[in-house]
């Protein structure tokens, strides 16, 4: 149920400055969030080399600390998208960006294997909450046909994160030492924390909105009830946590995007090599060429979401613009495993980068489905959100493990690619045959 207008009205202060479109402001500071998220989680993977000797960390030891942060990232999804569906993501962004700046910020008084494996455990435990968060909070401020180009925004905090972690680090490390890259990584993000709990309220309650804005949001299906008064609702009918698991759609959506993010991470971990390994680059080449394919993905990322967004404003369904992007995105993907028959570097690098962009203009569409299939009654929009992360997050662990091992046991990436042009496909399937209509889900259809 709606909270009365003598309660919004209490919160529209006089005096207030009405910020004209303030929902677009809000989605910056969510990327910014993102960002700093993406810094922190890859601030290890640069100052490392710096840290084994002083540490007595040996590079096996190293290869399970850098993996440890997925142990934990993981899992903590799904408690963190029901926490932030009950608490609302003013309050557990916030939290979530708390916990992961101190615990990246302590990295610096790590004294050996144990502390530091801790650590990143810690780390991930607090990183898992920036995503439900952030598609809680397009779920509240942004109607249908703004979702996807919002969360196409947000989530290019992941890719200019990645891209800018290195130079950022690199550049603190030369002048302050690996110790400093933590501490100062660490209080950005305390920073961004409390300017965000500060700022960030839902568009009933924010005082800066104007009553045009709120209408707008309103009109086009924007969730904007309080988190208390919707989530605790106790009507008879209504679809509980755990009902969530039971629905078709929600399978088909997390398991289909799991076959995204298994492309997604050859580009974050095996990359690189294969650019020295397979291609012939030069460590200079590496740091030159190497961007495009980032620089491809971050233009993929947001051009997703915008058509996405403007089939809707057309007249197009949610079913045909969400699923039409998704299934055209990862099927052109799938040029990556025409990449293990080319011989020409740059040809290869432009297949990869045509794959990369295609996956993260799938992106934009997917990350817009948890608010376009939440109930009508419940907001389990970061719920859905955390479901669809955690399991594409035991993909992203999986995909660097087979990759490797095929690299191993045949000697070059050929069978890599091939593989990851495979899941493709089968992904793209899965968004055919079984997810269905993109719309609310209805408690009393529970399959």
């Amino acid at each position: 149920m709606q909270p009365s207008q003598d309660n919004f009205k209490k919160y529209k202060a006089k005096g207030k400055r009405k910020i004209k479109n303030i929902r677009w402001l809000i989605v910056s500071l969510a990327f910014l969030g993102i960002f700093i998220n993406y810094v922190d989680r890859a601030n290890l993977s640069v100052a490392l080399p710096y840290m084994q000797e002083e540490l007595n960390i040996s590079p096996g030891a190293a290869g399970l600390i850098l993996g440890a942060f997925f142990w934990t990232y993981a899992p903590s999804q799904l408690p963190f998208g029901w926490l932030v569906d009950k608490l609302g993501a003013r309050l557990m962004f916030a939290a979530s960006a708390a916990w992961w700046s101190i615990f990246t910020a302590f990295t610096a008084l790590s004294r050996g294997f144990l502390s530091l494996m801790s650590l990143r455990l810690l780390l991930g435990v607090g990183e898992a909450g920036a995503f439900p968060s952030a598609t809680k909070t397009v779920s509240r401020w942004f109607p249908k046909q703004e979702r996807a180009f919002a969360s196409g925004i947000y989530n290019s905090g992941a890719r200019v994160g990645t891209a800018l972690a290195l130079p950022i680090v690199t550049a603190i490390i030369g002048y302050l030492g690996w110790k400093a890259s933590f501490i100062i990584t660490g209080v950005l993000g305390l920073i961004w924390a409390i300017v965000w709990f500060w700022f960030y309220r839902n568009p009933r309650e924010h005082p800066n909105i104007s009553q045009e804005e709120l209408d707008y949001i309103e009109k086009g299906g924007a969730d904007t009830f309080d988190e208390v008064t919707n989530v605790l609702d106790t009507k008879k009918g209504s679809i509980r946590w755990r009902d969530l698991f039971r629905y078709k759609n929600i399978w088909g959506i997390t398991i289909g995007y799991s076959c995204i993010s298994f492309i997604m991470y050859f580009f974050i971990t095996w990359f690189p090599t294969y650019l020295v390994d397979s291609l012939g680059f030069s460590l200079l080449e590496v740091g030159i060429y190497g961007v495009i394919p980032g620089l491809a993905a971050l233009i993929g990322q947001l051009a997703g979401g915008y058509i996405s967004d403007l089939l809707v404003r057309r007249g197009v369904s949610i079913t045909k613009a969400r699923k039409g992007c998704i299934i055209g995105g990862t099927l052109f993907s799938t040029v990556i495993g025409l990449a293990a028959f080319i011989d020409s570097p740059i040809f290869a690098l432009i297949l990869l980068s045509i794959s990369f962009a295609s996956v993260t203009f799938a992106d934009g569409s997917i990350w817009a489905l948890p608010a376009d299939i939440s109930p009508k009654d419940k907001n389990w929009s970061a719920s859905i959100a955390g479901i669809q992360n955690s399991f594409s997050n035991i993909a992203g662990i999986a995909s660097p493990a087979i990759i490797g091992m095929l690299v191993g046991g045949t000697g070059s990436f050929a069978a890599g690619l091939i593989v990851s042009g495979i899941v493709a496909i089968v992904g793209s399937l899965i968004f055919i045959f079984i997810v269905g209509e993109i719309k609310p889900l209805d408690p009393l259809k529970l399959r």
